[in-house]
């Protein structure tokens, strides 16, 4: 896809880090940089939706009329996809939340993208190893396995992979202890939504003993090199993929993603695409990505003290 491989390890090193198919969890021209709003808008859009709302709490929002412009422009991205698309993104930072919301926030299952955590808490326990680098790069089922039973029963992993994601800002999301689906993996039914995936990922450069997790996310195989990862303007992007089916029988397609900017600031991604195939979704996800590449003076951003 023309990323930047091999820039992600020096980045992580110097703390500006860093976002399945079958019967598996795999999992799986722009405008030049300038500070974003700190606000928080909120749009509704789907390829049948002809109306949007955009909302913000904040004083700082940015005017009427560059909200609606923003939401107009998403509002035709996602109607060319025709697929029920959405993106959260937050600023990077401590106390990060997302505070750009677009579009479909369904609270669609992680697939994949649940790997990140599940790494970090597999890490800080037993050290770094080859199934945390397969888990993450090339989104490998077994490898995850491996991790999840290194943290011991069923039980005990999903509090330990649910503690990660309670540091990571999300006090409601919970990690199954038990498989909810036969023939995938008990933790990629875990149900996470858009906006806390960003803050999630928003959260993760600045939490302790992630610096190799991000180093992977950065390396990731071609089966996740789409939507964030086709973004050029960043200095470096770093991403987990996830995919699979629903039990609708419709086809989920997400990916969560870190930008790094090349004055050390960040933006964390979460995106997801529902429709009837893993293409068809990895398709949608990468216009979302040229949409936020050439939209991305408008995106929060910040970084870690």
């Amino acid at each position: 896809m023309g990323k930047r491989r091999g820039r992600g390890a020096g980045v992580w090193v110097a703390g500006v880090a860093l976002a399945v198919a079958g019967v598996m969890v795999m999992t799986g021209c722009a405008t030049t940089e300038s500070p974003a709003p700190r606000s928080t808008v909120t749009v509704y859009a789907s390829p049948s939706s002809s109306t949007s709302a955009a909302s913000s709490a904040s004083s700082t929002q940015p005017s009427a009329g560059a909200n609606l412009a923003l939401a107009a422009g998403f509002r035709r991205v996602a109607a060319g996809t025709g697929l029920r698309v959405g993106i959260a993104v937050a600023p990077v930072g401590p106390n990060a939340t997302a505070s750009l919301l677009l579009g479909d926030r369904d609270p669609g299952v992680a697939w994949s993208t649940i790997k990140v955590p599940l790494a970090v808490a597999a890490e800080r326990e037993n050290g770094t190893s080859t199934a945390e680098s397969n888990a993450i790069i090339n989104s490998d089922n077994q490898a995850a396995e491996q991790l999840w039973a290194s943290l011991g029963s069923n039980t005990e992993a999903s509090a330990k992979v649910t503690a990660v994601l309670r540091e990571g800002g999300n006090p409601n999301t919970v990690v199954p202890s038990q498989q909810l689906r036969s023939g995938f993996t008990i933790f990629g039914q875990t149900r996470w939504t858009l906006p806390d995936a960003a803050t999630f990922a928003g959260h993760l450069p600045c939490m302790p003993g992630t610096g190799h997790v991000l180093s992977l996310m950065g390396q990731v195989a071609g089966n996740q090199q789409w939507g964030v990862e086709i973004m050029q303007i960043p200095k470096s992007t770093a991403v987990k993929g996830g995919w699979g089916p629903g039990v609708d029988g419709a086809y989920l397609v997400r990916q969560i993603g870190v930008l790094t900017y090349r004055d050390g600031q960040q933006s964390a991604v979460a995106m997801s695409a529902v429709g009837g195939s893993m293409s068809s979704g990895t398709a949608a996800l990468n216009a979302l990505g040229n949409w936020l590449n050439q939209n991305i003076a408008a995106l929060p951003r910040g970084r870690c003290r």
